[in-house]
C-alpha cells in the first residue's frame, strides 16, 4: 500500500472509489479485505454479522488480485461486500436468521451471489460474510433474529429496521462498502431509511430468486444496499438479468448498465436544472398535509411524524431546484395495503416454510415418540414467535372455507392497488414520499405489539404488492438526530430513471455522506 493510501481510511471509500483505487493498483484487494475484516471484529457488538470466515474472504481477495494483475478491469473487481443471510452460499453457512437452519451449508451459491462473486463469470467481488436479518426475512426491526438483534449504529439503543437490518447497519457503520438485501414489503428501503444509506428494490423479477430462501414468493426481490445511488447502480448492473433455467419468475430482459449515465453526470452548476421535465407525484394519502410552503408540516395522525415530514418536504424542494415538478396524485387504496399484505405474505410463507419438517433438512428435535411428534417438536423448537405467528395466519387464510373470504379477496385488492399506481403514472414519472412514518424506534419498544411493527411498513407495502421498483435515499435527520429517507417509486423497469434522479439529488446534497460516530 502506498503512503497516500496509508493516510486514508479505506472504509471511508464507497464502492466506486474503492474500485478506482483497485484498478489503479494503489491498493490490493487483500489489503482492502483485511482492513474491513479488522473493522468487523472491532464493531462486532452491533450484531450485524452471523458468519465470518477470514480465510475464505482473503482467498477470494487473492483471486481478485490475480485477475487485476492479469490486466482485467471490471467495475467491481476486488471490492468487498457481504450478503444478507437469506442468500445461500457454499463457503458460508446460511441460517436465514433462524434456529431451523442453524449450521446449514448449501451445496450451491444463489444466482445473486455467483453473479457478484469472484468465480468465473462473476463480477469479482469479495464476500466478507453473512449478515444478520429477521428470521426468514419476517420483521421490521431486526429484532426477530433467532441469534441476536442488530443495533442501529446511529444510536445503539435503537433498531436498524428490517428485515435487512444487518445489511443496513453494516453499510452505515462502514463495516462493508455494500451489501445485498431482500425486499418483500419494504425490507431494503425501510432499514436503508432508518440507517441513512441508499437501497433499491428493483422491479419484481429483475434479479433472480434462485438460491434465496423463500418467504413470500410473489413478493420477494433482491437488491443492493450501499452509500450512494452510483454504488447501488454498479451492484444492480451485475445482479440483474434473466435466469430462466433456474427461476421461473425471472424476467426475460437483458442485463443493463445502470451506472454508465450516472458516471457521466456532473454536479449541476448554478441555474442548471438537470431534472427539468421530471414530474414527481406526491400521494395525498401518504402525507396528509399540504405542499403550500406557508402550511408545511401540518399533518394528521395518519401521516408521517412531523420530523419525517419536514425532512421529506425539504428534500422534495431540493428536487424542485433541480428542475423537477411536484404534482399531487392519489393512491386511494394505500390503507388497504397492510391487511392485503398480511394475508398474502403469511399465506405464501405458510406454504414455503412447510418444507422445514425435520425430515429432509433443517432442525430435528432430539427426542420424539413418532413421526407426528417429530414434526411438532422440530417446528416448535426451530421457528421463533414471529415466524410461527405468520405460519398460523397463513394456514388459516388458506384453509377450507376461508380461502375465498380472505386470500382470494386480498389478491383482487392487490390488483386494484397495482391499477392505482398505473393511473398515477399517467400524471407523473416518479412517486415520492416517506419510507417510514417515524425514525428508528427503541429496541424492544414494539416487542409486545406486532401490529405496531407492521404499521411501520405503510408506505412501502403498496409498491411491493404492485411489483414496482422503489428506493430509499438519505434525506436528512429527524428526532434524536436519527436518519430519514426519501422514497422514490418508479413504473415497471424504470430503475435507471430512479437511480438517475437519486444521483442528481446526491450530487446536490451530502446526506448520503453522513456517517454515525461508530464509523470513526
Amino acid at each position: 500500500m502506498t503512503t497516500s493510501m496509508n493516510n486514508m481510511d479505506l472504509h471511508d471509500l464507497g464502492v466506486a472509489e474503492l474500485a478506482a483505487q483497485l484498478a489503479a493498483g494503489t491498493v490490493s484487494s487483500v489489503e482492502v479485505t483485511q482492513h474491513f475484516l479488522n473493522r468487523m471484529a472491532q464493531h462486532s457488538g452491533l450484531g450485524a454479522f452471523l458468519a465470518v470466515d477470514a480465510d475464505v474472504s482473503l482467498a477470494q481477495a487473492k483471486a481478485a488480485d490475480a485477475r487485476l494483475a492479469a490486466g482485467e478491469r471490471t467495475p467491481l473487481l476486488g471490492v468487498p461486500l457481504a450478503h444478507k443471510d437469506v442468500f445461500v452460499t457454499r463457503d458460508f453457512p446460511t441460517t436465514a436468521g433462524s434456529k431451523m437452519l442453524e449450521n446449514y451449508r448449501s451445496p450451491f451459491d444463489a444466482t445473486v451471489v455467483s453473479r457478484l462473486g469472484v468465480q468465473a463469470g462473476g463480477a469479482g467481488m469479495v464476500t466478507l460474510g453473512k449478515l444478520n436479518c429477521d428470521e426468514f426475512a419476517m420483521g421490521s426491526g431486526n429484532e426477530n433474529s433467532a441469534y441476536k438483534p442488530v443495533q442501529n449504529p446511529w444510536d445503539t439503543s435503537r433498531v436498524p429496521g428490517g428485515s435487512s437490518g444487518g445489511s443496513a447497519a453494516a453499510v452505515a457503520a462502514r463495516l462493508v462498502p455494500a451489501a445485498t438485501g431482500t425486499d418483500t414489503g419494504g425490507s431494503i428501503r425501510q432499514p436503508a431509511s432508518l440507517t441513512g444509506i441508499t437501497g433499491i428494490k428493483p422491479t419484481y423479477g429483475r434479479c433472480s430468486r434462485y438460491g434465496m430462501v423463500a418467504f413470500a414468493s410473489s413478493l420477494d426481490q433482491a437488491g443492493p444496499m450501499a452509500r450512494s445511488a452510483l454504488d447501488c447502480a454498479l451492484l444492480l448492473s451485475a445482479m440483474a438479468g434473466p435466469d430462466p433455467d433456474r427461476d421461473s419468475t425471472s424476467l426475460d430482459l437483458p442485463a443493463f448498465d445502470y451506472a454508465a449515465d450516472l458516471i457521466a453526470a456532473s454536479p449541476a452548476r448554478t441555474g442548471e436544472q438537470p431534472l427539468k421535465g421530471l414530474r414527481i407525484g406526491i400521494p395525498k394519502e401518504w402525507m396528509t398535509g399540504t405542499w403550500n410552503r406557508e402550511e408545511a408540516g401540518q399533518v394528521t395522525k395518519k401521516g408521517a411524524s412531523i420530523d419525517v415530514f419536514n425532512a421529506v418536504y425539504a428534500a422534495l424542494r431540493e428536487f424542485e431546484k433541480l428542475g423537477a415538478k411536484l404534482v399531487t396524485i392519489t393512491l386511494p387504496l394505500t390503507e388497504l395495503s397492510i391487511p392485503v399484505y398480511y394475508v398474502i405474505a403469511p399465506a405464501e410463507a405458510s406454504s414455503n416454510l412447510s418444507r422445514f419438517d425435520g425430515v429432509r433438512y433443517g432442525h430435528r428435535a432430539a427426542q420424539y415418540t413418532d413421526l407426528t411428534d417429530m414434526y411438532k417438536k422440530s417446528r416448535s423448537e426451530g421457528f421463533g414467535d414471529e415466524a410461527t405467528r405468520r405460519i398460523m395466519i397463513g394456514t388459516y387464510v388458506l384453509s377450507h372455507g376461508y380461502y375465498d373470504a380472505y386470500y382470494l379477496k386480498a389478491q383482487k385488492i392487490r390488483r386494484l392497488i397495482a391499477q392505482d399506481f398505473q393511473t398515477a403514472f399517467t400524471q407523473c414519472d416518479v412517486i415520492a414520499g416517506p419510507v417510514s412514518p417515524t425514525v428508528a424506534w427503541k429496541i424492544g419498544e414494539k416487542g409486545d405489539d406486532p401490529v405496531a411493527s407492521y404499521l411501520a411498513d405503510i408506505y412501502t407495502l403498496s409498491s411491493s404488492l404492485a411489483g414496482l421498483p422503489g428506493m430509499s435515499v438519505p434525506a436528512g435527520f429527524g428526532a434524536g438526530g436519527m436518519p430519514v429517507g426519501l422514497q422514490l417509486i418508479g413504473n415497471y423497469f424504470k430503475e435507471a430513471q430512479l437511480l438517475g434522479a437519486a444521483h442528481q439529488f446526491q450530487l446536490a446534497t451530502d446526506w448520503h455522506q453522513k456517517a454515525p460516530g461508530v464509523s470513526a
